[in-house]
């Protein structure tokens, strides 16, 4: 029976030090966003003439967000001869109707607007951006999903990047227009930010490879053509253009300071399928285009940097793993074992769980939005990545195992402030088998945390929590939001 510990034990040591080199990775970036933060982006020149611009706006059963997204794109402050709107319609419900009268109803203001319903979805989102291009006739391609509302001067804010032909796309940064609605959307919004500051900053400034977000960007169009055009192959289409035409040679912008306002899942169980398509997406993107970016004659550290970007998501495999080694290392070190390991573990818990911390904070300093009173959410921001790793652990397994799945996209419901509702409303996310899970799991930790407090392993337990917290937080708060569904449903 030692024998067993012993094997369980040091696997525990060996999953956590992997993690720790994710870990340290994020600090890498932190270090990589301020060692070079004096490459701010600026356009070289000014158009003397503007550019025609397509802006595409890919939509699937979205009645409730439609309206607000053509008004708001009807709105931008660009030349009306110079820009051209293609409403790339999927749905198969009620948004038909809605998002064809309301195109009508702009066209019939003079904007150059054209709504193009498909009726199969070949290809999904990126079979609506292919068919579009077919007939776009802007040299620069703009793309809004459906729960963000550009703002009037993004255009112009990002226009003038592309006076540099070698420039084939500029991101702006993602805002959040109901961040404050929960607990939820409070800790969706960090971890985004940290993805849009930190990673996106760090990569731009130094120089190495980072990816279109799929919305709230321009591309030139030749750049998505001698690329490859969009293709579906994965369920992360920006990620893989964005590495196929850097690949060709193009330059990509990332503007920080131009935010573009978008609607954050309000619902736990659209979360996760959103994560779970995000997670997939970049393991097949990965599985895809690493043996050709080791092949390039880019350089090794950004070779290195695009492998941790695109397996990044392993670390959730290995949190899962991790779940079940947790018990037999409680255990072996209730009895005795490893403790002159104690400073080994030190170190590994530092570089996997206080450089989170560190990336985190520093992407809401640079924010500069009261960061100090954001910090109460960074324990749940945790919790959350650990209640996330059974839905985006099947995940990757999928990807490897190469395990085709529809691209499932995520629900909106028009909810900004805190008196808004969507229980009321359509496009409900689907509880799956990974709730029941992730319920087991924390069940599971609560023993392991009395463990603890049994064995006198006080300084662990604060650690501990963490893992009960995050899978009983995702689990219960998908059966409930489920179960309210129904009820109203019912009502």
């Amino acid at each position: 029976m030692p024998l067993v510990w012993s094997i369980a034990g040091y696997s525990y040591f060996l999953v956590l030090g992997v993690l720790s080199v994710y870990g340290l990775h994020r600090v890498i970036m932190v270090y990589l966003y301020y060692r070079h933060a004096r490459n701010v982006p600026r356009p070289q020149a000014s158009f003397k003439e503007l550019p025609r611009v397509t802006v595409q706006l890919p939509i699937y059963n979205e009645m409730y967000v439609v309206e607000r997204l053509i008004d708001a794109v009807a709105a931008l402050d660009y030349p009306a001869d110079k820009l051209e709107i293609q409403v790339l319609d999927d749905s198969t419900d009620e948004t038909v109707r809605i998002a064809g009268q309301k195109a009508e109803q702009v066209r019939a203001r003079g904007v150059n607007i054209h709504y193009v319903h498909r009726t199969d979805r070949t290809g999904f989102k990126a079979g609506a951006l292919a068919n579009g291009l077919a007939t776009a006739t802007g040299e620069l391609i703009a793309v809004f999903d459906a729960d963000f509302v550009p703002t009037p001067e993004i255009l112009n804010s990002c226009i003038h990047f592309f006076t540099d032909p070698g420039i084939g796309m500029v991101q702006a940064r993602w805002g959040h227009l109901n961040r404050e609605y929960s607990l939820l959307t409070r800790v969706q919004a960090l971890l985004l930010d940290g993805h849009f500051v930190m990673e996106h900053g760090a990569r731009y400034r130094s120089g190495r490879f980072f990816n279109f977000n799929g919305t709230a960007g321009i591309w030139r169009r030749t750049a998505i053509e001698s690329a490859g055009g969009w293709q579906h192959d994965t369920l992360t289409e920006d990620l893989d253009l964005s590495y196929r035409a850097q690949l060709q040679g193009w330059k990509f912008v990332y503007v920080q300071d131009v935010e573009s306002p978008s609607e954050l899942p309000v619902e736990m169980n659209s979360f996760k399928s959103q994560q779970y398509r995000w997670a997939k997406g970049s393991i097949q993107t990965g599985l895809k285009l690493l043996p050709s970016i080791w092949k390039s004659r880019y350089p090794l550290s950004t070779k290195i940097e695009a492998t941790f970007h695109l397996t990044n998501n392993f670390a959730y495999l290995l949190m899962f793993v991790l779940s079940f080694l947790m018990l037999p290392a409680t255990i072996a070190r209730g009895q005795g074992m490893w403790s002159d390991l104690w400073f080994v573990d030190l170190l590994v818990f530092l570089l996997a769980t206080a450089s989170i911390f560190v990336f985190y904070v520093s992407s809401q300093i640079e924010l500069a939005r009261g960061w100090l009173d954001r910090l109460r959410c960074f324990p749940m921001l945790i919790c959350l990545g650990i209640g996330l790793s059974v839905s985006n652990s099947r995940a990757v397994v999928e990807a490897v195992l190469r395990k085709r799945t529809s691209f499932v996209r995520t629900p909106k419901y028009a909810v900004s402030g805190k008196k808004d509702s969507w229980k009321e409303k359509k496009y409900a996310g689907q509880l799956d088998l990974a709730a029941y899970v992730e319920l087991v799991l924390g069940v599971y930790f609560l023993f392991v945390v009395l463990l603890a407090v049994e064995y006198h392993m006080y300084s662990s337990v604060p650690f501990l929590l963490l893992f009960p917290v995050g899978f009983l937080y995702v689990s219960l708060l998908s059966f409930l939001q489920a179960r309210g569904r129904r009820h109203q449903a019912n009502a």
